[in-house]
């Protein structure tokens, strides 16, 4: 009975060698008796134990591994030694794999070469040919050797070099045949990297510093990681602690504000903190992207940076804590330790499955270095790539990807894992709150949790203007949001609506604009756009040619702009009584001794002369004309002679007529003086402006003249002055050329220099006036110049125009010349050019530019207040005629008071007197009584109450005449 279960356990073992112990135990328990079960399962254990050693002795499959790897890979060797005692731990995997080791150096081709082709020699000669070369070489030349010799020897290879596809040069142009066992997996900080163009793209990111440490290889990927992305960017590995701050500080001056740091969490570490605060304010993003598991610390004030670090896959978790523990493998990283396991582990197994299932080639022929020639390379039928695509063994961190179909294989085959995205807010040196915002996976899909709060880690565009303080372009105003105002602040915030960006403005520490010395070294805005600290240069800046070569323009902003000259606003003194200065006093004198002479001759030859008024009065008793020339009458009637009323009533006496006609003549000739002097003597007090032209002040010497020191306008005379100086150089060489002939000698033989020194002589004249430095100085210089020493500014018309604008006491003199437009700097080759092309051309088109010149160039409040000059085209002002006013004024007054006074000298000191008739003599009667009718009848004239009744009573008469006198007071007042 138990020699026929033993044909039976013999029967079964072969085919299912597992299952022998569990098929002898029950067949034993269940159909054995009992007396001689023990017996029975003795024998069966004894030859079972035998018979399974027989079969996995036969089932094992041996190897031979040629593990190539360079110096300071050491997480690789740790690797393949953990592969290695995992594969004797679980002899399951039937197979045994013996390892023979190559390390070289990442720069030592020819070392490499020599090693590979002894270690190839030596197991071909011992019969221990390798199945398989397992590559961990990273990249350099040493690990293009390796691949150079695999596929020229044709030995099947596994490389974890870095590299993506096309980057392997060696391999690049593989054969169909050759691309089934010539095969690359890029490792996980191969991968890693990638992470950076899905955020660029994502956040739209523009500019980029990538700084690595030596945990990452960026070599090949200085083109293809951010290759036809329009962003500028910088790939450099992380500087010494000497040096970093430095490289830091160099990386934002060529205009980088977003930086990734790939490496280690010390070497992030070291690198935040070497950075300066204002770095991390909000026109600054920073990303640390590691392959490390820890916490972010840095010694940083206030800093949220984004995290980047890998995540195993759940399903891979359990198996990861047990080839940590169990095999020690707590190597950091662990992703890329346990990478390299897992490619080991596998390229194990699919040499065993090939040799398995007799797919490796019977007799395979191999070959040493010294017979390969270049083209006797075999190609072996080994399809290494099928069999390693269909291991089962589970992975540990991370499943691997690989292509599909015929797809090429090198380049594209990565472990495929996460990396988790947070927000580590840093204070006071350690890590405060940490905010998942999404993850990123190798197959480079981005997944964002919150897109607000990825958006806030994004470094605003935030741009360095450099300028230089001009109004009305550019006016300091503290109570401005940046600081500033002006035209053209209103002109940037209208482009950054447009372009969509922010601003930081300073002003230049030289307050220039740029000029290039005679060693070629620029200043001011220029300089700092050369050396990459400014973004923009703004400002009443004008294109010139030598400004071009190093920097870049925008279409003007401007119309043309010119040179102009600007002086101080001739005053003329207003005076009431102008009018009074046209004749000299002495004049007045005169004029007035005149008056009075003649007055008083007309009163003497009228009181003296047989034929006047007063002395013929029968004779004139019935002419209209009766005026006596008393002293009073003679000089009214010479004051309104000197009128247009005239002088009334002429004297009756032809010597008198005389006088007054000789008094006539010599008013008339008089009052036609005074008003033609009086026009003339106005208008030439207008006319005095003693520089109209830039030629006018060349020829003048009294008044001096410059303009600012560095400025376009300085540079357009210095040059001119330049030109005439070579140009005389020039006509002086044609003139002595001994080479001439005597003809055409004679022909340049000329008195007078045939070209025009006009700019060399002003040039001279500037530098010995002194070039002010600033147009305050400038204007300062104008307002206390003299009339003997008078001072002219030469400046851009725009800068002119709005001092005399907003300066009551300066004028623009003369028309512009040199004009050149005004447009915004940007550095050479920068972006921003387009940009702000298209902004300007737009805001052009929508007219807003003459809005902002309106604004700033005729809406003034400060010129309203200004006393408008006088113009030739206007009549003469009320400063200066307004005496005739007073004088008006004046006489009013005086008759005012002269009306007071004859009422007070009439009612008190001119009483009426009444001489009583009875007591008059007889003889004296009627010719007393004829002249005292007379008078009254004079006097009350119409009112019909004196009677000349010559035997009216001399009571009566007395009576009635005090009565009327009294009455017809009375009426008046």
């Amino acid at each position: 009975m138990s020699l026929v279960i033993i044909k039976k356990i013999n029967f079964e073992l072969p085919g299912k060698a597992r299952s022998c112990e569990m098929w002898s135990f029950w067949k034993l328990v269940f159909f054995l008796k009992t007396n001689v079960r023990w017996k029975i399962v003795l024998s069966v254990l004894v030859y079972c134990s035998f018979g399974v050693k027989k079969i996995y002795a036969q089932t094992t499959q041996n190897i031979n591994v040629l593990f190539v790897n360079e110096v300071g890979n050491d997480l690789a060797q740790v690797a393949v030694d953990v592969a290695l005692n995992y594969i004797r731990k679980n002899p399951s995997l039937g197979l045994s794999v013996e390892i023979m080791s190559i390390e070289g150096n990442r720069t030592d081709s020819k070392g490499m070469l020599e090693a590979l082709c002894a270690k190839i020699s030596e197991a071909i000669q011992t019969n221990r040919p390798p199945h398989v070369i397992f590559d961990t070489t990273l990249t350099g030349v040493s690990s293009e050797t390796v691949k150079s010799v695999s596929a020229s020897l044709g030995i099947p290879t596994v490389s974890a070099s870095y590299g993506q596809e096309g980057d392997l040069r060696q391999w690049r142009d593989l054969s169909p045949i050759k691309s089934n066992y010539l095969l690359q997996v890029m490792p996980p900080t191969d991968m890693i990297p990638q992470s950076i163009r899905k955020i660029v793209t994502y956040m739209n990111i523009t500019n980029a510093a990538i700084l690595y440490d030596e945990s990452f290889v960026m070599d090949h990927k200085y083109k293809a990681l951010l290759q036809n992305m329009p962003t500028r960017h910088v790939i450099t590995s992380i500087g010494n602690d000497k040096d970093r701050a430095e490289q830091i500080e160099k990386l934002r001056n060529l205009d980088i504000n977003n930086f990734f740091i790939l490496g280690s969490f010390n070497s992030i570490k070291k690198v935040l903190e070497s950075a300066k605060r204002e770095f991390f304010e909000r026109n600054f993003a920073w990303h640390a992207i590691t392959q490390y598991q820890g916490e972010l610390s840095s010694n940083i004030d206030n800093a949220t940076i984004m995290l980047l670090r890998p995540i195993s896959d759940s399903r891979s978790k359990d198996r990861l804590g047990v080839i940590r523990t169990t095999y020690n493998m707590k190597q950091e990283p662990q992703i890329t330790t346990v990478f390299y396991f897992d490619l080991a582990l596998r390229t194990f197994l699919a040499i065993k499955n090939i040799l398995q299932v007799g797919a490796w080639p019977p007799n395979m022929k191999y070959m040493v270095c010294e017979d390969y020639d270049g083209t006797n390379s075999p190609n072996h039928t080994i399809d290494l790539r099928s069999a390693f695509i269909e291991v089962t063994e589970p992975t540990t961190y991370a499943p691997f990807q690989f292509p599909t179909g015929k797809s090429k294989f090198n380049g594209y085959a990565y472990p495929k894992f996460d990396m988790d995205i947070s927000a580590v807010t840093i204070r006071g040196g350690a890590s405060v709150s940490t905010k998942n915002l999404g993850k990123w996976s190798t197959d480079d899909k981005l997944t964002v949790y919150n897109d607000e709060d990825m958006g806030s880690l994004t470094a605003d565009t935030v741009y360095r203007v450099y300028t230089v303080v001009q109004e009305p372009f550019i006016i300091r105003d503290p109570s401005a949001p940046k600081g500033f105002k002006g035209y053209c602040i209103d002109l940037l915030d209208e482009i950054a609506k447009i372009v969509n960006f922010d601003y930081e403005i300073k002003e230049v520490e030289d307050g220039k604009f740029g000029n290039m010395n005679e060693k070629g070294v620029w200043n001011g805005i220029v300089r700092k756009l050369i050396d990459k600290q400014a973004d923009i240069g703004l400002g009443s800046m004008s294109v010139m040619a030598e400004r071009e070569t190093v920097i870049d323009f925008t279409v003007p902003y401007y119309d043309l702009v010119g040179i102009s000259i600007m002086m101080q606003l001739p005053s003329t003194p207003s005076s009431l009584f102008k009018f009074l200065t046209v004749l000299e006093t002495n004049v007045w004198l005169c004029i007035l001794a005149a008056y009075f002479f003649t007055s008083f001759l007309m009163w003497i030859f009228d009181r003296y002369s047989p034929y006047s008024y007063q002395n013929n009065r029968e004779k004139y008793k019935n002419d209209d004309e009766k005026r006596e020339f008393n002293i009073k009458e003679c000089l009214w009637f010479c004051m309104t002679s000197l009128t247009p009323q005239g002088g009334g009533e002429a004297p009756k006496n032809l010597s008198g007529r005389l006088v007054a006609a000789t008094w006539w003549l010599f008013g008339f000739i008089i009052i036609a003086s005074y008003t033609a002097n009086l026009a003339a003597f106005l208008t030439v007090s207008r006319l005095d402006t003693p520089v109209e032209s830039l030629d006018d002040l060349s020829k003048q010497y009294k008044i001096l003249y410059a303009p600012l020191n560095g400025s376009s306008a300085m540079t357009y005379f210095q040059r001119m002055a330049d030109i005439e100086a070579r140009f005389y150089e020039i006509w002086k060489e044609m003139s002595l050329n001994d080479s001439l002939t005597p003809v055409e000698r004679s022909k340049l033989a000329v008195w007078d220099y045939p070209v025009s020194d006009k700019y060399t002589k002003m040039w001279q004249a500037m530098q010995e006036a002194g070039l002010p430095n600033s147009l305050d100085e400038a204007v300062e210089r104008i307002r206390n110049s003299t009339s003997a020493s008078g001072f002219a500014f030469l400046g851009d018309a725009t800068d002119i125009r709005y001092k005399v604008l907003t300066n009551c006491d300066l004028q623009m003199v003369g028309e512009e010349f040199s004009r050149k437009p005004y447009a915004i700097a940007v550095q050479q080759g920068s972006p921003l050019k387009d940009q702000f092309n298209n902004a300007i051309l737009m805001l052009l088109n929508k007219r807003q530019l003459e809005k902002l010149k309106e604004q700033w160039w005729k809406n003034d409040d400060i010129q309203s207040k200004c006393e408008k000059p006088d113009d030739q085209s206007d009549g003469i002002s009320i400063q200066n005629i307004g005496g005739v006013f007073i004088v008006i004024f004046v006489g009013i007054g005086m008759a005012c008071i002269t009306l007071i006074f004859e009422f007070w000298y009439y009612k008190y000191r001119k009483n009426v007197k009444i001489i009583d008739v009875a007591e008059a003599t007889d003889e004296n009667l009627g010719q007393k009584k004829n002249l005292r009718i007379s008078n009254l009848k004079q006097e009350f004239g119409n009112m019909g109450q004196i009677k000349d009744d010559p035997g009216t009573k001399t009571q009566s008469l007395r009576t009635r005449t005090q009565t009327l006198d009294i009455n017809n007071f009375k009426s008046r007042f």
